[in-house]
């Protein structure tokens, strides 16, 4: 019987052994995950049929379930540094477990990012979202404080504000990711190529640097979000190019550093061209302190995509996000406090989340400076 179970409820066997550790947080996600199947059931079984989004949330729905059966069925015992190939990979992730704060901030960018796929089935008003109830029906839902059938609340136009700050999530995270992406992929490359060329390439590509960050990032955000039509491919785009030249300082004193060590020297003695050495040899090297400025990047990301949506220089209109939530509910401070409140609530959590990462990816790479590197 307990076996059957096993396979049935992912952790159950665990828990029986006891592994409270590694069963509890399995037969949890996966009982959550079970119950949102029997109550969003209808939604799920048409989602197909839907847009994108829904077909995407499907997948992952079905994804994620199947990636907790299967971790459920690990030999008992093994653990992620186990499973990890033993060399940095495994040293970088016992550093970081070390640090809880940084545990739990990836644990709540885990969470969020999960609730952002599965919007479509967790939105207690799903695709209803944005389609304003009218006549006395509307009247009634304006400005609800929170209850247990809102539980943060509706806003000033009859819209569920939970629902809006799943649906938001959607835009401020992915812009966050997206543009730091775009920003660390230019920056790495300049400033490698800066490093190691040298001479006049360097400088052109320093000046460069020192005149995009001679402006103010907000002022030249403003201005070329107000120059073109306000949209998501513009906000990436800005974001993104105003955010590339710290990446370019960092990556180029980091290959400076690398490029005289007895590796490259090596490299170099074997008769390797430029663009190997540099690329095979030389980034990949330069890749921790590269995914700390990126995790502190997106939080940064997010604060000013939400300045752009609250100054009404974001997102167009009908697309929800957690800045133009934000600056929606500033009217409505004293008789709907809810809106403002929580949706500057949820900026402030994905924000601190990203930091405490990128301070334990930071400890866990350099020792020296953090809990990461204690015995």
């Amino acid at each position: 019987m307990a076996r059957a179970l096993g396979w049935v409820l992912p952790g159950w066997s665990h828990l029986t052994r006891g592994e409270l550790r590694r069963g509890l947080p399995l037969l949890v996600v996966w009982c959550s995950l079970l119950l949102m199947v029997v109550l969003r059931s209808d939604r799920i079984l048409h989602s197909w049929k839907g847009g994108l989004w829904e077909q995407s949330a499907l997948v992952f729905l079905l994804c994620l379930m199947a990636g907790v059966w299967g971790v459920s069925r690990r030999p008992a015992g093994t653990r992620i540094e186990e499973a990890l190939s033993p060399g940095p990979a495994a040293r970088l992730w016992t550093g970081f477990t070390r640090n809880r704060s940084a545990v739990a901030g990836l644990v709540v960018i885990v969470l969020l990012y999960c609730a952002m796929l599965l919007a479509p089935f967790l939105a207690p008003e799903g695709s209803e979202y944005g389609r304003a109830a009218l006549g006395e029906e509307g009247l009634a839902r304006q400005s609800l404080p929170p209850s247990w059938a809102n539980p943060l609340g509706t806003d000033h136009q009859s819209r569920d504000l939970l629902s809006g700050l799943l649906y938001g999530a959607r835009i401020s995270l992915s812009i966050g990711l997206l543009a730091v992406a775009i920003s660390v992929t230019i920056g790495a490359t300049l400033g490698a190529i800066a490093a190691y060329w040298g001479g006049w390439t360097d400088s052109v590509i320093m000046r460069l640097v020192d005149m995009v960050m001679a402006f103010p990032r907000l002022v030249l955000l403003i201005a070329i979000v107000a120059i073109f039509q306000p949209n998501l491919f513009t906000i990436i785009a800005a974001l993104a190019f105003t955010q590339w030249p710290l990446t370019t300082r960092l990556v180029r004193g980091e290959i400076l550093a690398l490029k005289e060590r007895e590796f490259a020297e090596a490299a170099r003695a074997l008769g390797f061209s430029r663009r190997r050495i540099l690329f095979l040899h030389l980034l990949p090297n330069a890749f921790g302190p590269l995914v700390v400025v990126a995790t502190l990047g997106v939080g940064n990301t997010i604060i000013l995509e939400a300045a752009l949506s609250f100054l009404e220089l974001g997102v167009p209109a009908g697309v929800p996000s957690w800045g133009k939530l934000v600056a929606e509910g500033r009217t409505h401070l004293f008789n709907a406090w809810w809106i403002s409140t929580f949706s500057g609530l949820a900026i402030v959590l994905a924000v601190l989340a990203f930091n405490l990462v990128g301070d334990g990816l930071r400890d866990a790479l350099d020792p020296r400076q953090g809990r990461g590197g204690r015995p």
